[in-house]
């Protein structure tokens, strides 16, 4: 199987869905807005999105499963697309840049290739296992920082899964007080991604699903950084938490994410 004809396909995916959702975005009306569960938002915009995301894929491999955000389809094989296509929705419903479309494909239980299109900025980050990770063609890496004392973090905030709160807002008072500064992107994915090109440092979140991490999972790997549950282990594609950071960040990081959020 060539995964680098798979990649470049999957790329034009991404960017095609990525030209749809950048199109509807000019003209998007809140009342268009479906709640499905508490502050959890989509459209038609998501939706749409969604199959023409399957329609492109199922063209590059037809015989592969599907795990995607808005459940258009569902089936679970050897190779399965784990997709989220409007990563960021609320930011997009309420017309703040910062959106990404996120396609994984994983093979066995294992993340082998991962795409994240971040819309506004037209940032295209891409990885397959084993050769490195990219952005619009151009390879990245995680920062060299030694210390979260010259750190920036990213998170995403709970927003209907409370909890945990406490102990979050522990570990964000500890990080505002002992790093540069705390970064609320709102989306997993494009946080991941800023965390492999070293735009920040470190990263964790609870509460997500695993078309949130998939894509950006592998580019951060790829990048040279790590990523693992609050515990340090490997239940975070399906364990709804999840951290990375560069690997000379990573004693301190997860000792501080596993003092405040490992309950």
């Amino acid at each position: 199987m060539n995964f680098e004809i798979i990649l470049e396909q999957t790329i034009i995916a991404a960017k095609k869905a990525g030209e749809f959702i950048k199109k509807e975005q000019k003209n998007f009306i809140y009342n268009k807005v479906e709640i499905k569960g508490w502050n959890d938002l989509v459209s038609y915009v998501d939706k749409t999105s969604e199959k023409k995301i399957i329609e492109e894929l199922k063209k590059i491999m037809p015989d592969a499963g599907f795990l995607v955000e808005e459940n258009s389809i569902s089936e679970s094989k050897n190779y399965n697309w784990i997709v989220d296509p409007l990563d960021g929705t609320t930011n997009f419903v309420h017309g703040i840049p910062c959106y990404s479309v996120s396609i994984g494909l994983e093979y066995k239980g294992e993340i082998i290739l991962g795409v994240v299109y971040e819309v506004s900025r037209e940032e295209c980050f891409y990885a397959i296992k084993g050769n490195g990770a990219f952005l619009n063609g151009k390879k990245i890496h995680v920062s060299e920082r030694k210390n979260l004392s010259e750190s920036l973090v990213a998170t995403g905030f709970p927003i209907n899964n409370f909890s945990r709160l406490k102990n979050y807002l522990e570990a964000l008072e500890y990080f505002i007080k002992n790093t540069h500064g705390i970064r609320r992107i709102g989306s997993a994915a494009t946080d991941l991604c800023y965390l492999a090109c070293g735009r920040v440092d470190a990263f964790f979140e609870y509460n997500l699903n695993a078309w949130d991490v998939a894509a950006g999972s592998i580019i951060v790997k790829e990048a040279g950084g790590n990523i693992n549950d609050f515990s340090g282990g490997e239940n975070w594609l399906y364990g709804k938490e999840i951290s990375g950071s560069n690997h000379l960040l990573k004693k301190e990081f997860n000792l501080i994410i596993k003092k405040y959020l490992k309950i």
